[in-house]
């Protein structure tokens, strides 16, 4: 007979088939920031400063639906120098932070752009992300997203938060929209800068 305290295995429903035709109507990627494009970890300096870890990979695949002409946001409920700088070092145009009610900011934006919310997706981990997790395009978690998160998206990652879930994600949309990417909106070439993203 197994323990309660047995781990049980993470849902991975709806994971499996993601129909390519969702996948190609993505014009907006939203992404939130603690347990998506970071390991969910803050960390703290005697002096008070904070600290978090993004992935490069994470950063250039943003610079690569970027190029791909998709528009790139961040919505995140927290406030923070960190992220406005990482925000502007991928020249992210859509940053919101200290966001309590994700799915009218997202509403917002797409309005904005002259999107539907069928044409965004939204990777995000918690609880507060639900809500537009379950009215976007698209919606996915990271492998170590919350289990009710796991439970009502898309697709869930193979990879964790801060490490690659958020380009797993848009390399599942590049390849789906690749007809578009390989017809000259962009090249890996055409990225001339040397500095990591």
């Amino acid at each position: 007979m197994a323990s309660r305290l047995t781990p049980q295995p993470r849902p991975r429903t709806r994971s499996a088939a993601v129909p390519l035709s969702v996948l190609r109507e993505i014009r907006l990627f939203a992404t939130d920031v603690d347990g998506v494009l970071t390991d969910a970890g803050m960390y703290y300096a005697e002096s008070g400063d904070e600290w978090k870890k993004f992935n490069t990979r994470d950063g250039m695949g943003l610079k690569l639906l970027q190029r791909a002409g998709i528009i790139t946001a961040i919505v995140t409920q927290e406030r923070t120098k960190l992220v406005a700088r990482r925000a502007e070092k991928l020249a992210i145009p859509e940053l919101h932070q200290g966001v309590m009610d994700k799915l009218t900011v997202i509403r917002e934006m797409a309005a904005r752009h002259g999107l539907s919310l069928k044409q965004v997706a939204y990777i995000g981990d918690d609880i507060n992300d639900l809500e537009a997790l379950k009215e976007v395009g698209f919606s996915a978690t990271p492998a170590d997203g919350m289990p009710k998160i796991a439970a009502a998206v898309d697709y869930v990652c193979q990879k964790k938060g801060g490490e690659g879930a958020v380009r797993e994600i848009v390399e599942m949309i590049l390849d789906a929209q690749r007809s578009k990417v390989e017809s000259g909106k962009w090249k890996v070439e055409g990225l001339r800068s040397g500095k990591r993203s």
